[in-house]
């Protein structure tokens, strides 16, 4: 008994001894774990913050290009302008602009390669009623590369920007095709475009060869542009203030680009256009323009050896259509386009009187029935008015024929920047129908500008 109470006694005063140690322990543990919830809180509010700072600046840098952008489609009038003088920067180099590489320029290579088989030879085509340039040809059969591009596009200083494509033909002959400058900060919608550059007459006019939905121009563009008009002048264009798309442009070119030849005065050629577009709702859209060119030849020189000397009057109406379910063109897309040519010649061919209208036409689809495949069709026709039997024999006798083209293609697109396709085409466009089977390839490296509509 005497045991027990001491045992009882001995084990009290042990955990009256525990007791702080235990509470001291506890309270320790308690504190470390309020430090660490401490540092967690701090960290998750470092992240929260930077993460606001960030978006914050997003914010405020799409505000920016938003303003500028609204800037740049009407500026206020030059008295309602208020100037500040920003102190010079440190060491001379400009404070909003530290990118030591923002004004080199954007290089980028086109390739076309073809290969060609046909029922009878190409390269030498005419088309029956026209007195044709010598850039309607197609590839010759066989393997060919052909024409390429390298270009440079780069901006000069906050107002100008330039642009350079050099052509090489399958002969390896290089030609400036594009060189000009153009303004980038006109105020109310202007802009101005000075050099070497495509005229903007029609809808395909301007794009490159490459940019094409079919290897080859239509019938109507081949006759009356000799595929492509280009040459050396002023543009000027102008974007009307308007909730939908109205653009107006002119051009004065000297007069060495078909169906001008060697003008006297360096302004030979005279063009105007106008466009206007706009949505279908969500997944449509359209575009439409009317487009007139005046050309002065002198000794025009066609691919049979025919002189003319005169005055050339052409217009063409272009309607466009493009549709993509939701707007989206990534799955499936659409493209229509069609457009009238009507034109005159009026003057002396070979020395005799000549005054002789033309009409032409076509129209295409091209339809993207699954990513990167797509498939397409046109039809192109043009007719010449008979010019009399003084130029029986010329190429300005249709002779009977109506010229026509039909043409199909089946397309794979490795990318925006990959193509090849196939394409056939039924050409009676002059004396002897032709059957063209052509495969083309097309690739696109380095930085390139968008595509237009």
């Amino acid at each position: 008994m005497q045991f027990t109470r001491t045992a009882a006694a001995a084990i009290g005063a042990a955990t009256l001894l525990a007791a702080p140690a235990a509470h001291a322990q506890a309270s320790d543990d308690i504190a470390a774990l309020r430090r660490d919830m401490e540092t967690l809180r701090q960290d998750y509010e470092a992240r929260v913050a930077a993460l606001e700072q960030r978006l914050a600046q997003a914010e405020a840098d799409a505000a920016a290009a938003q303003a500028a952008a609204e800037a740049a489609q009407a500026s206020p009038p030059a008295d309602q302008v208020q100037t500040v003088e920003a102190p010079p920067p440190q060491g001379g180099v400009s404070a909003a602009n530290t990118n030591p590489n923002i004004y080199n320029p954007g290089i980028s290579v086109a390739l076309n390669g073809f290969y060609s088989v046909s029922r009878n030879e190409t390269g030498d085509e005419t088309i029956a009623g026209f007195a044709t340039g010598d850039e309607i040809g197609r590839p010759g059969e066989g393997f060919s590369l052909g024409e390429s591009e390298i270009s440079f596009a780069a901006n000069i200083d906050p107002s100008l920007a330039g642009f350079l494509a050099l052509s090489v033909d399958s002969e390896n002959q290089i030609g400036v095709e594009e060189a000009y400058v153009r303004t980038t900060a006109l105020p109310y919608g202007f802009t101005l475009k000075l050099g070497r550059f495509l005229s903007g007459v029609g809808y395909l006019n301007e794009r490159h060869a490459h940019d094409w939905s079919f290897s080859d121009a239509p019938l109507p563009y081949r006759a009356f542009l000799n595929t492509q008009l280009g040459d050396d002048g002023v543009q000027v264009r102008w974007i009307a203030p308007t909730d939908f798309y109205l653009e107006f442009g002119a051009e004065a070119l000297r007069g060495d680009g078909y169906p001008a030849a060697n003008s006297d005065n360096g302004a030979g050629t005279y063009a105007g256009f106008v466009r206007t577009g706009g949505d279908l709702g969500v997944s449509s859209s359209y575009l439409a323009g009317l487009s007139y060119l005046h050309a002065s030849a002198t000794d025009r020189e066609d691919a049979a050896g025919d002189l003319f000397t005169g005055d050339t009057d052409l217009g063409i109406l272009t309607l466009i259509y493009k549709w993509a379910p939701g707007g989206n063109p990534i799955v499936r897309n659409l493209t229509l386009a069609g457009e009238y040519f009507w034109g005159s010649d009026d003057g002396e061919f070979n020395g005799l009187p000549l005054q002789q209208d033309h009409t032409g036409w076509y129209v295409q689809g091209v339809y993207q029935f699954m990513p990167r495949w797509s498939a397409g069709l046109r039809y192109s026709a043009v007719d010449s008015d008979n010019p009399g039997a003084a130029f029986a024999g010329t190429p300005l006798d249709e002779a009977g024929v109506n010229p026509f083209e039909i043409t199909g293609l089946l397309e794979y697109d490795t990318s925006e920047f990959g193509r090849f396709r196939v394409q056939y085409s039924r050409d009676e466009s002059g004396a002897d129908a032709n059957d063209i089977m052509l495969l083309q390839y097309t690739v696109i490296y380095g930085p390139h500008g968008a595509h237009r509509y």
